[in-house]
């Protein structure tokens, strides 16, 4: 009986583990400016958002910065961290599927990427991202990620986007865990830059 309950103790840890997402590690979040701390990096010439080196942990947020001390360990610099950091956001960019939402035509408006796991922003750092989309929307194109838990994708033209600015605003503002309040561009081969702002 006790080698029963062990032994179903441990398909049960296996099974859930087998279900359960590994935890990123190697992350770097958008937030607004006002959370910067040390690790923190400026990118795309961004006024209003950091990118902050982060991991993936259980429970309530989901997420964290990473204390100046535990980021040690990794004898990495912040610039080399998100280096680095492209690498896991190219592989959950494949991992993960889009939504993709369309007018009463059948034309693609905008893709988003939407999901529990507060690592959707993260996928902003991904070089393959304009690419995935470019049959789409063309070679270059326009992210917005006002939390942690959305990336929406538009083609890289003002009209496209300006129905969507109210909304993209209130998430943002209401959210307590916002990302960004910028637009980025992101081109095939092109580093990302910020166009816009939806949140004065």
């Amino acid at each position: 009986m006790i080698l029963r309950l062990l032994w179903l103790i441990i398909l049960t840890s296996w099974t859930h583990g087998q279900d359960s997402p590994r935890l990123e590690t190697l992350l770097m979040l958008p937030e607004p400016r006002a959370l910067r701390t040390e690790l923190s990096i400026v990118l795309a010439e961004a006024q209003k958002t950091v990118f902050s080196p982060a991991r993936e942990i259980d429970g309530i947020p989901g997420i964290e910065v990473y204390p100046k001390e535990d980021f040690q360990r990794y004898g990495l610099s912040p610039e080399t961290f998100a280096a680095r950091s492209k690498k896991t956001a190219d592989r959950l960019l494949g991992e993960l599927k889009a939504d993709l939402i369309k007018d009463a035509k059948g034309k693609v408006l905008y893709a988003v990427y939407r999901g529990e796991r507060p690592i959707m922003s993260c996928l902003l750092m991904a070089p393959s991202l304009p690419q995935k989309f470019q049959e789409v929307f063309g070679s270059e194109i326009w992210v917005a990620t006002p939390d942690r838990h959305s990336l929406y994708i538009f083609p890289a033209k003002p009209e496209a986007l300006e129905e969507f600015v109210q909304d993209l605003a209130v998430r943002f503002e209401e959210d307590a865990h916002a990302a960004s309040s910028e637009v980025f561009a992101l081109g095939v081969g092109q580093p990302p830059r910020v166009v816009a702002s939806f949140v004065e």
